[in-house]
């Protein structure tokens, strides 16, 4: 491998990686995006992350952990807001945090795939995601921002178990997560 800069290597093929080490994501520069269809509008919002990322040699063996307040639901709307947090979806008085935590991380043609388990309320389920690796602006100590994006779909059931009309099953969800050395 060529290290291009501090954080990122190429692999062959020119595929970027994350240098071996312990990485924090920036939580003012992090954040979680779902779209999900009510009958014939689309709702979005956003929630902050936080967690760490922990690469390893081989990269098999690297770990990542992410983390949002439930409560920090935010979809331009106070009322849909707290409707998203309370008891009815989320419930974030009873769970404030949704979680995933990877089991495997690894490279195959098409880029990189991690698999893990996402916690939603007291349930994990199985999770496959697509990442996609780059740089983000240049921080004022004139190093870049190392960001993976992360793409998955998870089914709206593991949010509310009530019966909303028009509700589709799909929560298409982005997550953008800055990484900085963990010193």
């Amino acid at each position: 491998m060529t290290a291009t800069t501090p954080g990122i290597e190429l692999l062959p093929g020119g595929q970027p990686r994350l240098a071996a080490g312990s990485w924090r994501v920036d939580p003012a520069h992090s954040y979680a995006s779902f779209a999900a269809r009510v009958a014939d509008w689309q709702v979005g919002g956003r929630l902050p992350l936080t967690g760490g990322v922990l690469i390893r040699e081989p990269v098999e063996d690297s770990t990542a952990r992410l983390a949002a307040r439930a409560s920090a639901v935010s979809t331009g709307s106070p009322g849909l807001d707290r409707l998203l947090a309370g008891p009815g979806f989320l419930d974030a008085g009873t769970f404030p945090e949704i979680s995933f935590r990877s089991a495997l991380l690894v490279w195959v043609p098409a880029g990189w795939r991690a698999v893990g388990r996402l916690q939603v309320k007291d349930t994990e389920h199985d999770l496959a995601c697509q990442l996609d690796l780059h740089y983000g602006e240049t921080r004022p100590d004139g190093s870049r921002r190392v960001i993976i994006v992360s793409s998955w779909v998870i089914d709206s059931m593991w949010v509310t178990s009530q019966r909303i009309p028009g509700l589709g099953r799909r929560i298409v969800m982005t997550c953008s997560s800055s990484l900085e050395p963990d010193t």
